[in-house]
């Protein structure tokens, strides 16, 4: 057990609250194991009928996963990365295919491991505070915790553009794209708890109750150019196709894919595509870890932590440094399988 995470029942509720507020409820293996061994309680046990995941306190749900952590263990054997890699993934897969309704309060920052925990919810609730992002290619990292099973799953090229451009959506386009299925004002959160805890059969009810109108949700007025300029599965014609449009709005995404890792798009629009092919979510996490295990002991993923975490300069070195250098027998060998005896398993 971890102060990090608090576990705790409430009627016929089980309770697991973020407990990590100076890090924005950022996981750490401590952090996934509790929840592990919680959740396989919980479902053994008659007495519970479903669970909430939310945070304790502070501006975040869940900044992601302890980057600096994976970043050092990465600049040596990478060991203490791919424990955590393997634990934080079975969480993910256990979430994935729990037998009991879990509602994850995606209230305030929703990053990385946050959207690991809380996508496989059956019931995701956003408020006026939630910041939901993939923003892993800004790191040298890649959308991981199951990134490659549900990004491809949203509309036309959505999916594509946020793993490429880590853009941060809000609550109401969190609704609008089906990645929340209710938009509660934050004030009726603890009302929302306490009437699941007292009903848990009436989830959806409940919140369908407390649920308002969401604001307009901007990302829709610009599906259409996203779904045009991002179409290709060509990393390099993505690109030119921004270049060639010269629009505001395409300027501003070829801008920002300027900071990206070259490596880690190439990665990521691969991942997506092999994703929305996948028919298990166990097949996507053994590709995840496998891409992961490797990823994290690359130089971009190092020199991205340094540079937007560590020393907070900002201005990374890639290398490889252009997306044409970046190439398909490179990214082939960060697809290929692990040998047997390494590979990502399930929990049993």
């Amino acid at each position: 057990m971890t102060e990090d995470v608090l576990i705790s029942v409430d009627s016929r509720v089980g309770r697991i609250s973020l407990n990590r507020p100076k890090a924005i409820h950022a996981l750490n293996l401590a952090m996934c194991q509790s929840m592990i061994d919680a959740l396989l309680k919980w479902r053994a046990d008659d007495g519970i009928d479903a669970v909430i995941i939310d945070h304790s306190e502070g501006r975040g749900f869940c900044a992601g996963g302890d980057i600096r952590m994976l970043a050092e263990s990465g600049a040596k054997d990478g060991v203490e990365a791919r424990a955590f890699f393997h634990t934080e993934y079975r969480l993910n897969h256990l979430l994935f295919t729990y037998p009991k309704p879990v509602v994850a309060f995606m209230d305030g920052i929703t990053m990385g491991g946050g959207v690991g925990i809380s996508q496989p919810a059956k019931y995701r609730v956003a408020t006026e505070h939630t910041r939901f992002a993939m923003p892993e290619t800004g790191i040298g990292l890649f959308p991981d915790v199951g990134g490659g099973w549900y990004l491809p799953r949203l509309e036309g090229r959505v999916g594509v553009f946020l793993a490429l451009t880590g853009a941060r959506l809000d609550g109401a386009e969190c609704l609008a794209l089906g990645l929340a299925t209710h938009y509660l004002p934050s004030e009726k959160l603890g009302e929302a708890k306490a009437r699941i805890a007292a009903h848990p059969d009436r989830i959806g009810g409940i919140l369908g109750e407390l649920s308002v109108t969401a604001p307009p949700a901007d990302i829709t007025q610009h599906i259409d150019k996203i779904n045009r300029l991002f179409a290709s599965g060509s990393y390099e014609e993505i690109l030119a196709a921004l270049e060639a449009d010269g629009g505001e709005w395409a300027t501003k995404q070829r801008d920002t894919l300027g900071t990206k890792s070259p490596q880690t798009c190439k990665v990521a629009l691969r991942q997506l595509k092999e994703g929305g092919e996948m028919h298990d979510f166990a097949a996507q996490m053994t590709q995840e870890y496998a891409i992961g295990s490797r990823v994290v002991q690359m130089h971009d993923f190092i020199e991205g932590v340094r540079a937007l975490i560590i020393d907070k300069d900002n201005s990374p070195k890639w290398n490889p440094a252009t997306p044409e250098a970046v190439t398909d027998d490179w990214i082939d060998a960060i697809f290929a399988p692990l040998a047997d005896d390494k590979k990502w398993t399930p929990l049993t």
